[in-house]
């Protein structure tokens, strides 16, 4: 058991810290005997005189989890920041204090375990059993990790609610339950997932005590009844399998493996078994010194006893989810009992039994062994509590991915709901998470019982109550990203939708106008508006108007949508060998004669959610593995995508054919020659057109119309060139000519 070293006390706040140091399994340089000395008058004054409701001294309390901390081989910072982990909930001057007396590296870890006190802070019975229920206790782990941003603050908190479960006799039954349901359906699953086996059967046991007492005793008093004749059988088997991996020339460890009752019933329930029916009851354990030594024992164990079908499972070759490897098997014994045996090496042992604690190893200078860095990468995995779902489009794969291993807080509704948000998200992104409704009625928040201003971003464990009016009235000023209101760019989107929708009608004549003015000045007035709508990704007209009219379509767009209006069609080239080209070409967008360029031989596709066409602004993005997705540069998922992985975008843009250019007409009015002629030439000249040919007319005593040729590469060239010359201060209006 991990409280052994004090188990023969009476009294541990009678201990010196001298006389608590010996007694430790671990071994510690000067400098950390020091530190604990300190940390250990430190909470001896800090807790003096302090009981906890269990009747329990505080002190002693913190000398029993500091005491497990050491048998699971934890590090001098974590056991003395376990000394002092309650004083700053007694004392609020006492973090200011331990960053003083003993450094913030232990002032950081208490503050994480005190902000992780708050999560099993339940009003009632009725909200306990809520929060136990499925998605509930599962997003209740995950803030717990979320929380703890060093990982020794989990390490902390198991111990520490161990301990609570230790003394819970003492407490009144409703408070005793409370934290029984905590241990096993919170506490118990966490340490599982770190592969803490000691911390994980204890707590269990414990709840299962409180939790069903008649069944528990139950239990326990049939493995009572039978205990010296099984002890006795175990020693028989144990002594046989010694002989034998002598005989084969093996190093092993051999001996009788104590039984959890929690996981007898569990099994029991699960296989729905008799007591007397389960295999495993009789257990031994056989520990090796390498993985080949550990295959070659299992040939002895079957080769000694008839093994018994389905009972084996080989969890080396297939860890478990939290890396808990080991050989399972199950034989007809002595005297036609069965008996379970699970072979694996010391290694093996060490990491079943402390999971990721036994990795908390220092080497000089305060760095960590590389095992250890693999391990906590693991451990930040765990944060992706389910399973990933495969989808064929890479793009929202990796988009996900991405989504998934962000920074993430966890922050809980009235109601004891815990919801995942990326880390910097606000009190108005939490109402939106909720509903676009609460969100765009929301009119203030109260965290943790507190009015607090909308910008103020959530930290885990948060408790946020949403202020809201009976009326829909968002501000503008909450898609201001410089505003600080809303980080999500889910909940910025609800936002501008709730302002298109408002406002559709007033953009629809908007586009209206603005579309009449581009084909006036492209020329083609007799184009009707339901034409080019039809040419554009929209639905319907009214949202292609919409959308002209909010300025999300630009005039280069409207001219790529009827450049074959625009520009004369490409003459047909007749059928003939293809040439061969010494680079693959870059992939072409349909059946259009536009190639996107700066990607060199990737593949290159499209997105989906933007679909973009020739002439729009776009960005490409290097996708895992399918090459560069095409995105419009207005498009809402580039967005997100510069925001997270902005050395994966890339700059790309259209090109026709090398070389290829298309005549143009078109017409300048302007009141007077002189500097309008040098202005068409410089613009001209900036935008890369070659200009063919100026001839000038008199209309009127005071105004001129000057008729461009010119050959342009594509319709975004042109738009661009007339944009250019309508701007000019020299030019009175401009229009595309036949």
């Amino acid at each position: 058991m991990v409280q052994s070293a004090l188990a023969d006390l009476d009294d541990v706040t009678a201990l010196e810290p001298q006389a608590w140091l010996r007694r430790l399994p671990v071994g510690l340089g000067e400098a950390e005997r020091d530190l604990l000395a300190r940390a250990w008058e430190r909470a001896r004054s800090g807790y003096a005189g302090r009981q906890r409701a269990s009747g329990e001294a505080y002190f002693a309390h913190a000398i029993d989890t500091a005491t497990t901390l050491a048998e699971l081989g934890l590090d001098a910072t974590t056991l003395a920041s376990a000394l002092v982990h309650d004083l700053p909930e007694l004392d609020e001057r006492a973090g200011h204090a331990l960053r003083k007396d003993l450094g913030p590296e232990i002032a950081d870890l208490v503050l994480g375990v005190c902000r992780m006190h708050g999560i099993g802070r339940f009003r009632d019975a009725a909200e306990l059993e809520a929060a136990m229920q499925g998605e509930r206790a599962e997003g209740l782990r995950k803030m717990l990790l979320a929380m703890a941003r060093d990982v020794r603050v989990v390490f902390i908190a198991l111990a520490e609610r161990l301990h609570d479960l230790r003394t819970a006799r003492y407490l009144p039954e409703a408070e005793r339950i409370r934290l029984a349901r905590e241990a096993r359906e919170i506490y118990a699953p966490l340490a599982n997932r770190l592969g803490i086996w000691q911390i994980k059967w204890e707590l269990e046991d414990l709840a299962f005590r409180y939790l069903e007492p008649d069944a528990y005793m139950d239990l326990a008093r049939r493995l009572a009844e039978r205990r010296r004749d099984r002890e006795a059988y175990i020693e028989q088997v144990c002594e046989q399998l010694r002989a034998a991996l002598a005989d084969a020339g093996l190093s092993a460890e051999v001996y009788g493996r104590p039984k959890h009752i929690y996981s007898i019933y569990r099994k029991m329930q699960r296989k729905g078994v008799r007591f007397d029916d389960l295999y495993d009851l009789r257990a031994v354990r056989i520990l090796v010194t390498d993985e080949r030594a550990c295959y070659a024992a299992l040939g002895i164990v079957h080769g000694l006893w008839t093994p018994i079908p389905r009972e084996f499972d080989d969890y080396i070759a297939t860890p478990k989810e939290n890396n808990y490897r080991s050989l399972h098997t199950a034989v007809i014994g002595p005297a036609g009992k069965s008996v379970e045996v699970q072979i694996r090496t010391q290694e093996m042992h060490a990491e079943a039994e402390l999971g990721i604690a036994a990795h908390w190893r220092y080497k000089e200078g305060g760095k960590q062994d590389a095992a250890f860095e693999r391990k906590i990468a693991w451990l930040r995995q765990l944060l992706d509590w389910g399973r990933e779902d495969s989808d064929e489009d890479g793009d929202f794969v990796d988009r996900m991915r991405a989504e998934v291993f962000a920074d993430r807080v966890y922050a809980l509704t009235p109601d004891g709901d815990v919801l995942d948000l990326p880390r910097g998200a606000t009190a108005l992104d939490f109402a939106y998470h909720i509903h676009t409704n609460l969100g765009h009625r929301c009119r203030g928040a109260k965290i943790n019982g507190r009015i607090v201003q909308l910008t103020r971003p959530l930290e885990s464990g948060d408790r946020v109550e949403i202020l809201a009016s009976r009326e829909q009235r968002p501000s503008r000023d909450w898609i201001n990203p410089e505003l600080g209101y809303l980080y999500t760019h889910r909940a910025r989107s609800k936002v501008r939708a709730w302002f298109r929708q408002r406002d559709h009608d007033k953009n629809v004549a908007a586009g209206r106008q603005a579309l009449d003015k581009e084909l006036r000045r492209l020329g083609l007035a007799d184009v009707g508006t339901e034409e080019v709508a039809r040419r554009s990704r929209y639905a319907r007209t009214d949202l292609f108007l919409s959308a002209l009219g909010r300025g999300e379509v630009t005039p280069g767009q409207i001219a790529a949508l009827l450049r074959d209006l625009l520009l004369p069609q490409r003459p047909e080239v007749p059928e003939g060998p293809p040439e061969r080209s010494r680079r693959p070409r870059a992939r072409r967008s349909g059946d259009s004669d536009v190639t996107v360029e700066g990607v060199g031989d990737l593949l290159t596709r499209m997105a989906r959610c933007c679909t973009p066409a020739p002439g729009d602004p776009i960005v490409g993005f290097i996708t895992r593995g399918s090459g560069v997705t095409v995105h419009r540069q207005n498009c809402p998922n580039v967005e997100q995508l510069r925001q997270r992985e902005p050395e994966r975008l890339l700059d790309v843009d259209w090109r026709t054919t090398p070389g290829e250019r298309y005549p143009v007409h078109i017409h300048v009015r302007t009141g007077a020659l002189d500097g309008s002629l040098s202005e068409i030439t410089r613009l001209c000249s900036n935008e890369g057109v070659h200009l063919e040919g100026v001839q000038t007319h008199a209309e009127s005593a005071d105004g001129y119309r000057i008729d461009v040729d010119a050959q342009v590469s594509d319709v975004r060239q042109l738009s661009r060139l007339m944009a250019r010359l309508a701007a000019s201060g020299r030019v009175e209006h401009v229009w595309r000519g036949g």
